[in-house]
């Protein structure tokens, strides 16, 4: 099973001409590479996986996976 999770683009560089942006993951702050979607800007909700960008989201997109992921975490956690 793969897990994609919803990030926001904080910002944009290049990085040996690959193009990667600073992803804010609710407070935790990863690199990852953008260079699969050509409309990628500041702002940004991107679904990610394993350190690629695989799609542009929209903002209740991204807070409704956000709100599935933390409701399979409260019920991964109950004995």
């Amino acid at each position: 099973m793969c897990l994609a999770v919803p990030g926001r683009v904080e910002s944009l560089h290049d990085d040996a001409g690959l193009r990667m942006a600073r992803i804010d993951f609710g407070g935790v702050y990863k690199t990852v590479c953008v260079e699969t979607l050509a409309d990628v800007a500041p702002g940004a909700w991107v679904l990610v996986h394993a350190g690629v960008a695989l799609q542009l989201l929209d903002a209740e997109a991204a807070a409704e996976s956000l709100r599935l992921l933390a409701e399979a975490a409260r019920l991964g956690s109950t004995p």
